[in-house]
């Protein structure tokens, strides 16, 4: 199908002038890197905790994984919430809670007769708390930021998430090695917290309540989401290919963060682990923030532009990295493998100025609730398809399996986008009619 221009929204609220919106992309940006400094903190400590409470490997396992399950429950609800109270409200409170949870998490360990219970419960409750972030930022996109700028600042603070990686992963190992794995949640969680008092403060200048059961309940034009208005907005074929390519994408991308690790150990034993743990995340970065800068650069040329806006970027971040991750298949060299990998990552990014954007086009009036849909999705096949990889590599004793299953899943994804993906608005009918989604 092909795409139409996006119209220009004069309807989005209380648009900052450019130093308050700078000021915001920054506190965004250390906001999404502090979420990954604290989410990352227990893969990061699992060897020293494991070793400190005698897990197993299947225990480890169970803790680690435990964070994802919570992960999923929470999207939709966060969305629709900030659609309805505003997303930097949402934002707010959910770090001031994973903060201080993060925080907590050493003294959780030590001083509950079952370690393994309250560190599963722990993650599962941190998975609850930061599932809110993605969908809540989409929904303060899509309300407070004018369309020629949303690419550059989605893919600013997406790349929070691999600067936050590469922090955890260098500062972390550091305090792990030197003060112990406690040191590691303590200084994330309060740096968390830090951020949010800091937020709620200087930017939000000290407001009152924060959510109120008055506003929740608040029939407000963002907040028509009954059943019927939702099924005849997944009706709409664009709606449904950018879940699926969504589903596709965060499926590929949680496969590879968990087990590329694992096949540089069992391909590479010697090779030093910091090289291929932080070569990746800081190709990562630019890429990141080059694909927004080029998103915005393309809606600010018009409808042709914005065309090939929403086709490049698929074929970027699904098909040519997919071809890096076929070359990952065959016999390589160490240094090759690092190259292919980081290529790989680095054109994944592209998706934070494609899809991620995307969504808030198809249905500004509630781009954080639908976020939140597509972002359940993806979290719920990610753990499905980390667990059926670990099955493969079992089964076949071959890591091709697993690369050719990533790229079939990324193309099955990338020809559902070009077919059906639309770059206008869908939650208005065609004559223009309000069907109770929109403003």
């Amino acid at each position: 199908a092909s795409s139409m221009p996006i119209t220009s929204r004069s309807d989005v609220a209380d648009v900052p002038h450019k130093p308050v919106a700078r000021i915001w992309t920054v506190v965004l940006l250390l906001g999404t890197c502090l979420l990954y400094c604290a989410r990352v903190a227990m893969p990061i400590c699992a060897v020293s905790m494991a070793e400190r409470f005698n897990w197993s490997k299947r225990e480890s396992g169970m803790v680690l994984g435990s964070f994802f399950w919570g992960y999923c429950f929470t999207q939709v609800f966060g969305g629709y919430v900030s659609d309805r109270v505003g997303g930097e409200k949402v934002l707010l409170l959910s770090a001031a809670a994973w903060g201080s949870m993060t925080a907590f998490t050493p003294i959780l360990a030590h001083f509950c007769s079952q370690p393994i219970l309250s560190m599963t419960l722990a993650r599962f409750l941190m998975g609850l708390l930061q599932g809110v972030h993605y969908p809540s930022l989409a929904s303060l996109c899509s309300q407070k930021v004018v369309e020629s700028e949303r690419g550059f600042l989605m893919s600013t603070v997406g790349s929070g998430s691999y600067l936050g990686t590469l922090v955890i992963g260098g500062a972390g190992s550091l305090m792990l090695d030197l003060y112990g794995w406690e040191s590691v949640f303590y200084v994330s969680g309060l740096l968390s917290v830090l951020w949010a008092y800091c937020m709620w403060k200087y930017l939000l200048k000290g407001e009152g309540p924060i959510i109120t059961l008055e506003s929740l309940g608040s029939g407000g034009p963002q907040s028509k989401l009954s059943k019927r208005h939702w099924l005849r907005l997944f009706k709409q074929p664009a709606v449904c290919a950018v879940i699926v390519t969504h589903l596709c994408t965060a499926s590929t991308f949680f496969t590879l963060l968990s087990w590329l690790p694992t096949f540089f150990k069992d391909t590479f034993p010697d090779a030093k682990g910091w090289v291929f743990n932080v070569i990746p995340w800081l190709v990562a970065i630019p890429s990141s923030l080059f694909s927004g800068c080029l998103s915005d650069h393309l809606i600010s040329q018009g409808k042709a532009a914005i065309h090939i806006l929403t086709t490049s970027t698929r074929f970027f971040s699904m098909g040519v990295s997919s071809l890096f991750t076929l070359l990952l298949c065959g016999k390589t060299t160490f240094p090759w493998a690092v190259a292919f990998v980081s290529a790989t990552m680095g054109l994944t990014t592209f998706s934070h100025s494609g899809v991620s954007v995307n969504v808030q086009d198809l249905a500004p009036s509630c781009a954080g609730a639908l976020f939140g849909v597509m972002n359940t999705c993806g979290a719920f096949s990610g753990v499905l398809m980390v667990y059926f990889s670990g099955y493969l590599i079992e089964a076949t004793g071959s890591w091709a399996s697993v690369f050719a299953l990533i790229t079939t899943v990324n193309l099955l994804g990338l020809c559902t986008f070009l077919a059906f993906a639309e770059a206008r608005r869908v939650d208005i009918d065609s004559s223009k009619e309000d069907i109770g989604l929109c403003p």
